[in-house]
């Protein structure tokens, strides 16, 4: 019998993903997983709730399998009742409002169904588009089928919601708008690759790591966009910095690009090394030191023994610096390592030698160390926060990534760009109108101060193209209604350059909503508790 938590056999190199749907998902995970396919064996499961756990925990008993994709109340059933991993797909606001947009052509009054609780985004949302919305929530499928009977009751024709939802609503004879949109569905694969990839990176056969695809870069030197002077530096940088083994320390805001940068750096180094016995897809092994739990970054570092703590894998498992061997480590937000891990790194680095947690016996690694920081390591240092001989070993060569509030024009061109793909990926023609509608709402980009910089403006780009195509932004009044956050600095000339908001200014803008903080400042949640702690203990008291 083949243990369920053993890593696959060396014939498959690739995460095994299984999705599960019983409705209308199941039609758009079948379309979505081809673009996976090349990264992971996908199989679908079009079974729901005991069904499918039943089904399951039999196929896991010789199939291995690390992560399942759902939605939902089947979602949230199979994720308490298996132990493999259950990745949710979680509607956003971008979801939200493309439903709402499909919605509004079908009727004025719309009613809203979500799982268990009412989406946080609605509020705002209703306040916004002043749409006339009911919005309900519900547990067992009885309570969705009450809740659209009242809906029905009460006159309204069109109902917003999952597959469950959407398939009663359809019963009771009423339009019915499926929540989920394609986005949000790669964003849930994307999430179950980067969770396989931590499990699957230790895995080791006959003394030969194996290398997913999930451990290969993805963008090099072309896909550092953009034609200013600092991005033509920068790129000139890493070309120079690809002549040398030596450690690199990536500095800027979030949001930046520093991790694209590490890996154009990576594929540059290893592009001047081909042909001299090097492997040839060398790995390039990425770790957010601000997003795993302090408990938990050791293991995942370093690895452990069978036996090390509670709950540790039988037989132990390798850690990242073991599996970055021959390649690149990446650590991104180093500056969010606590300092008895950052004593443990820095011999590690000296030595080129790792010892597992619980273990005795140090393994020989040998690897390029790229670093990623947002915030001033040297006022870490002073402060005792970051010990100074590790950052003198990070820093031997570093490199500053601009702001994109500094990079002028650079955003009329990348704005453009992101423009153009969200409306395609929305289906929707790049008419004349619709250039004209868009050239009215560069301005406003121009000098917006953009604290998110360019994770920051594929995510404006996104909700705008919805906006522009769907005919909601006519005018600079209807932008400024819509989109108010683009004008909260003022009416400031182009190249304005903002100060970035604290992130307890980020928490009050998004009304002490968490997850939406962490989203618009493009950080975890667990770096956004962190940084609001430490911001908390070092503001003045209150008058």
């Amino acid at each position: 019998m083949t243990d369920p938590f053993s890593p696959p056999a060396t014939g498959s190199a690739k995460p095994v993903i299984w999705t599960v749907s019983v409705t209308r998902l199941f039609e758009l995970f079948r379309d979505i997983s081809l673009e996976f396919d090349h990264l992971a064996t996908i199989t679908p499961i079009q079974l729901g709730f005991e069904k499918a756990v039943q089904y399951i925990r039999k196929k896991l008993a010789t199939e291995h399998c690390d992560a399942i994709i759902a939605a939902g109340s089947n979602g949230a059933y199979l994720k308490s009742r298996l132990s493999v991993p259950v990745i949710l797909i979680r509607p956003g606001g971008f979801d939200l409002l493309l439903a709402l947009g499909k919605a509004r052509r079908v009727a004025d009054r719309i009613g809203v169904i979500t799982y268990k609780s009412p989406l946080p985004a609605l509020q705002e949302f209703q306040k916004t588009f002043q749409l006339p919305l009911e919005q309900r929530s519900y547990v067992t499928r009885e309570d969705a089928r009450t809740q659209i009977g009242e809906l029905k009751a009460a006159g309204i024709k069109v109902v917003v919601g999952a597959g469950l939802v959407t398939e009663l609503a359809e019963e009771a004879g009423m339009a019915a708008i499926f929540l989920y949109s394609a986005a949000t569905v790669r964003e849930a694969f994307s999430d179950a690759l980067d969770l396989t990839r931590l499990a699957l990176a230790g895995a080791r056969r006959n003394g030969d790591y194996l290398h997913q695809d999930t451990l290969r870069p993805r963008y090099g030197l072309e896909d550092l966009l953009g034609e200013c002077r600092q991005m033509e530096q920068v790129r000139r940088t890493i070309m120079l910095y690809a002549r040398s083994p030596a450690a690199v320390l990536l500095e800027g805001e979030t949001g930046t690009g520093k991790e694209l940068a590490a890996q154009a750096l990576h594929q540059e180094y290893f592009a001047r090394r081909g042909g001299r016995g090097r492997r040839l897809n060398p790995p390039f092994v990425a770790i957010n030191c601000g997003a795993i739990a302090e408990s938990l970054l050791e293991a995942e570092l370093f690895g452990y023994e069978e036996g090390a703590f509670t709950g540790s894998r039988r037989g132990g498992r390798s850690g990242l610096l073991e599996t970055a061997h021959g390649g690149t480590l990446f650590l991104d937000e180093i500056g969010e390592m606590p300092l008895h891990l950052q004593t443990r790194l820095l011999r590690v680095l000296e030595e080129k030698r790792v010892t597992r947690v619980g273990g005795q016996q140090p393994v020989a690694v040998e690897f390029r160390v790229i670093s990623a920081t947002h915030c001033d390591l040297g006022l870490a240092v002073a402060s005792g926060a970051f010990r100074a001989d590790l950052f003198y070993r990070l820093s031997a060569l570093r490199l500053r990534l601009p702001a994109l509030r500094e990079r002028g024009d650079d955003i009329r061109l990348l704005a453009g760009r992101y423009l153009t793909q969200s409306l395609a990926a929305l289906n929707i023609p790049l008419s004349e109108t619709l250039r004209a509608r868009i050239a009215l709402c560069i301005p406003a980009l121009l000098s917006y101060g953009w604290p998110g910089n360019i994770r920051e403006l594929r995510n404006i780009a996104e909700r705008l193209a919805l906006l522009l195509g769907s005919g909601m932004v006519n005018d600079e009044n209807d932008l400024r209604a819509l989109m108010p956050e683009l004008y909260a600095c003022g009416d400031e000339a182009p190249g304005f350059s903002a100060p970035s908001p604290s992130t307890l200014e980020v928490l009050a803008l998004c009304d002490g909503d968490r997850a939406a903080a962490a989203r618009r400042l493009g950080i975890s949640r667990t770096t956004l508790w962190r940084r609001l702690k430490e911001e908390r203990a070092t503001a003045p008291p209150a008058p």
